[in-house]
C-alpha cells in the first residue's frame, strides 16, 4: 500500500473540504498521511482522525469515535447485524430507531448496544423512513471487516 504525507496547506484544504461536506468544523491537524487502498479509495490519517475518501466522497472511518458521534445514527435489530457487516444496504424493516437526517446524508449504523457497525448514505430522509415499511434506507459504504477496515490493520 502506497502512502505519502501532504503539506500543511494541502492538509488545510482537505480539512476544509471535509468540513464543508459534513457540515461541521474538523479539528486542526498539522499533517495528513494519505494511504492509497485501491484505485478509487484512500485513507486519510492524522492525529486521532481517520477519514476514507471513496470515489471522491469523504466517509468517517469506523474506528474514529470522536467523529462518528457527530453524525445521525440508525439502530438496527440483531437480525440485521450479520447482513450489514457483510456489506448489505440497510433495509427499512431492520431499523428499530433513527435520528433525524436528510436524504443523501452520511448516517452511522449502530446495533442495540450502541456499537458502530457501518457508515452509509441515506436513500430517504428520516421522516420518510418512519412512514416507510419496506425498501432500502441506507447505502452501505464502509462496514466492519470490509477491505478498508482490513487495510487499516496494515498501517503502522
Amino acid at each position: 500500500m502506497k502512502s505519502h504525507n501532504i503539506s500543511k496547506s494541502q492538509t488545510n484544504d482537505v480539512l476544509s473540504k471535509i468540513s464543508t461536506s459534513w457540515g461541521f468544523e474538523m479539528p486542526k491537524i498539522r499533517n495528513l498521511t494519505i494511504y492509497h487502498i485501491d484505485n478509487d479509495a484512500q485513507l486519510l490519517s492524522g492525529g486521532d482522525i481517520k477519514v476514507l475518501c471513496i470515489s471522491g466522497q469523504y466517509v468517517p472511518f469506523l474506528s474514529c469515535m470522536s467523529i462518528l458521534e457527530r453524525f445521525p445514527t440508525v439502530t438496527v435489530d440483531d437480525g440485521a447485524i450479520r447482513f450489514v457487516c457483510n456489506g448489505a444496504d440497510v433495509m427499512r424493516p431492520g431499523i428499530m430507531y433513527n435520528d433525524a437526517f436528510e436524504c443523501n446524508s452520511i448516517v452511522c449504523v449502530t446495533e442495540s448496544r450502541k456499537k458502530y457497525l457501518a457508515v452509509g448514505i441515506s436513500k430517504m430522509d428520516s421522516e420518510s423512513l418512519t412512514v416507510a415499511t419496506r425498501g432500502a434506507a441506507l447505502k452501505n459504504l464502509h462496514y466492519i471487516s470490509d477491505k478498508y477496515w482490513e487495510s487499516c490493520k496494515l498501517i503502522p
